[in-house]
């Protein structure tokens, strides 16, 4: 049976399920397992980590009368918490997302020979070209007034490989469509892509063997790792008019507003609204993102994990936000309709986060691939409506990435 606990009720002998953060937060490469040694426990608890998911089946449970939330209870929650952020219409003028692909695939390519540059001569001890970067910032944030969805799931189509780079530029997008829908003006989205863009600044002078190991980090490698703000504050200050508000998402990314975070442990209002937003921004691509050692979750899997993990960890209002700006269902997201279709969200809808645009083209009841189609959950007298999410792994379809990327036929 799955039960969500404190770290502080680990014991030795339970069957770690899976941690309540992101994996970029622990040092374990795996989330499932038998925990035998107590330092596994003291490493957890070392960590931002608060709650944990493990299954009484496989491992010891906790005592009897011990607090623990059900999977029930925690469904419960998240819907909750996504309803709460589906409330409101969303207010936007737009071009279609098929209209923007074209554009935003040149943009993407442009910033991944960019920031791969920019990061390489950070690596040797230059110092980084902030005019360069203002000028990407703004081809990414025209891209965004265009489309908020284009650029962004374009970017999460990164390889293993070259992460750390195109990490940069889908934090960037996301970045400058938070900040529209917060309400700030033009100059402060510039400066919240400027600061998505530098954010992961620091990761330029880490050990690569490090950056990309595919297994488990040690102690050590792991302290490496959590001193890239602190890196990147470094580095970003010797660059020529460093701005303000990209030096302080750079150093303060990885706060929660818990004081749970590092590097200095900040808490609530302690911490800029730029940095809440980075540190929602960095954790989303981040957790969609394929790496060396673990695959990209889906989009709408995660942003359900971040529901599950914003209180503590993100501003309620800042994530709030984040979820109108890209959708409860994500483009790229694979879901199942009331009329036994699978489809994939091509597009948000114009007023409900729950109403996207879906090509279906897989039939559940007949168990084979249909015609494809575009269906707009938000028009006039349409009888489908969004049941549920789909796990990619379990169906496998290859061709998915291309079912959202393609234009309408």
């Amino acid at each position: 049976m799955l039960k969500k606990i404190g770290v502080r009720q680990l014991t030795v002998g339970m069957y770690l399920k899976e941690f309540c953060g992101s994996w970029v937060e622990h040092p374990f490469w795996r989330s499932s397992f038998v925990i035998t040694d107590p330092k596994d426990i003291d490493a957890i608890r070392a960590s931002s980590i608060r709650e944990v998911w493990i299954d009484s089946s496989k491992g010891l449970d906790v005592a009897v009368g011990e607090p623990v939330c059900s999977v029930a209870e925690r469904e419960a929650q998240v819907d909750a918490e996504l309803a709460s952020a589906a409330q409101q219409e969303r207010q936007l003028e737009r071009v279609s997302t098929a209209a923007e692909f074209a554009r935003a695939a040149k943009i993407v390519a442009k910033s991944r020979q960019a920031v791969t540059s920019m990061f390489e001569e950070a690596r040797m001890g230059r110092a980084v070209d902030a005019t360069t970067a203002q000028r990407l910032v703004e081809e990414i944030s025209d891209s965004v007034s265009r489309n908020p969805g284009a650029l962004i799931s374009l970017a999460r189509l990164k390889t293993a490989d070259d992460y750390t780079y195109m990490h940069s530029v889908a934090v960037c997008a996301l970045m400058v469509a938070l900040a529209r829908e917060l309400g700030m003006d033009e100059a402060q989205g510039r400066a919240a892509g400027t600061a998505g863009l530098l954010h992961d600044l620091g990761k330029a002078v880490m050990p690569l063997d490090v950056l990309n190991k595919p297994g488990k980090l040690t102690d050590a490698e792991f302290a490496i790792i959590r001193s890239h703000p602190e890196e990147g504050h470094r580095l970003l200050l010797q660059a020529k008019d460093a701005d303000a508000v990209a030096l302080d998402v750079v150093l303060h990314h990885h706060e929660k507003v818990d004081g749970s975070g590092y590097p200095k442990r900040l808490r609530g209002d302690q911490i800029s609204i730029f940095a809440k937003m980075g540190a929602v921004c960095d954790v989303y691509d981040a957790i969609t993102s394929n790496r060396p050692y673990k695959a990209g979750w889906d989009p709408a899997e995660s942003v359900r994990k971040m529901a599950e993990w914003s209180q503590g960890h993100f501003d309620p209002r800042v994530f709030q936000a984040f979820v109108k700006s890209i959708g409860i269902y994500p483009i790229g997201s694979l879901v199942l309709l009331s009329s036994g279709r699978l489809g994939v969200v091509t597009e948000q809808g114009q007023k409900s986060l729950l109403t996207p645009l879906v090509k279906v083209f897989f039939s559940t009841r007949s168990n084979a691939r249909i015609r494809p189609e575009i269906i707009d959950l938000g028009s006039a007298g349409c009888p489908h409506r969004i049941v549920g999410r789909e796990d990619p792994e379990k169906w496998k379809f290859p061709d998915l990435n291309e079912m959202w990327c393609a234009a309408p036929s």
